[in-house]
């Protein structure tokens, strides 16, 4: 990457916690921080911008931006990001090993709360009653299936690991993954959905993505199976996975994804008691986090050095 000229202009954009993250980036007379949680902001501000640091950024805001030259994610997904507007010049960048282990704590309480009766126990407990003629089931033995081994698929699966649970998975290649007891690729994925007790989601959305579970993979579901989803709500088909759910054809579903966020209030996995439903918190993007990997890249692109954690934009992550 050529050598760039002095001070680079970093818009900081995000609709909740711009001033947060902005107020990590170091002082620097080489670098111009501006910060905007608006679209409005935001335009009235791009037309100098060479970095943006962003969530959600407006995409018809792209084209005024002809001195963009790097984006830097904030979340785990980038799929937001890449869209057609944004020129073919921005190099993109993701912040890995930040969302891991979020979601692996995320996804083994999720269920964990589900084999040791939790709600039922707190329900018995407001009576009060005691419900001795409920016992909890052992998480250890059960296989899980995780769909997509990548950074954050790897994470998952070393927790569940780590608590005696048997892990497969699926990847593009089905190449072998360290600790994962057998990996399918893509092609097999009906014969892996049913080998498994709990099929956990982790694929980034791409074109190759989106649908992945349809109804003939819920179908190839065990009925005493459950869903985790954390990836994004796309990759699942939402009305196939609502009827499957109402018919009880799976146990259930762990949500953190949909199609729509929010997630309308009149939509029917709302009233369904075998699903559980959460407001894409399972891989929160924290400034502290997220900061360190931000800098060191922006030390690399002031002096001209090739970044790190690019997204290749033909596969989409």
């Amino acid at each position: 990457m050529a050598r760039v000229r002095r001070p680079v202009t970093v818009l900081v954009y995000h609709p909740d916690e711009a001033a947060d993250y902005a107020a990590l980036v170091p002082p620097s007379p080489a670098v111009q921080v501006l910060v905007c949680s608006s679209p409005l902001e935001a335009a009235a501000a791009v037309a100098d911008v060479e970095v943006l640091y962003a969530w959600g950024f407006p995409a018809d805001l792209y084209a005024q931006a002809p001195h963009l030259r790097w984006l830097q994610a904030m979340g785990a997904g980038v799929d937001w990001a890449l869209v057609p507007a944004l020129p073919r010049r921005v190099v993109v960048t993701r912040a890995p090993g930040v969302f891991g282990p979020w979601m692996a704590e995320y996804v083994l309480g999720w269920l964990l709360w589900t084999t040791q009766r939790m709600e039922v126990y707190r329900a018995a407990q407001r009576e009060p009653q005691w419900r001795d003629d409920v016992i909890p089931e052992r998480l250890a033995g059960k296989t899980m299936l995780v769909v997509g081994l990548g950074e954050i698929g790897r994470s998952v699966a070393a927790a569940a690991r780590a608590l005696g649970v048997r892990v497969v998975g699926v990847s593009r290649s089905g190449r072998a993954v360290r600790g994962v007891a057998r990996v399918y690729p893509t092609r097999a994925l009906a014969r892996a959905l049913g080998e498994a007790d709990v099929v956990t989601i982790t694929v980034p959305l791409t074109s190759a993505t989106q649908g992945l579970i349809g109804r003939a993979e819920l179908a190839a579901m065990r009925p005493s199976a459950w869903l985790v989803n954390v990836a994004r709500g796309a990759v699942v088909d939402e009305d196939a996975l609502v009827q499957a759910l109402e018919r009880r054809r799976i146990a259930g579903a762990i949500l953190d994804v949909f199609t729509t966020e929010p997630l309308p209030p009149e939509h029917r996995l709302w009233k369904l008691d075998n699903v559980v439903i959460t407001p894409h918190i399972a891989g929160p993007s924290t400034p502290a986090e997220i900061a360190p990997i931000f800098n060191e890249n922006l030390a690399r692109f002031l002096r001209g050095r090739p970044l790190r954690h690019v997204v290749d934009r033909r596969r989409g992550y």
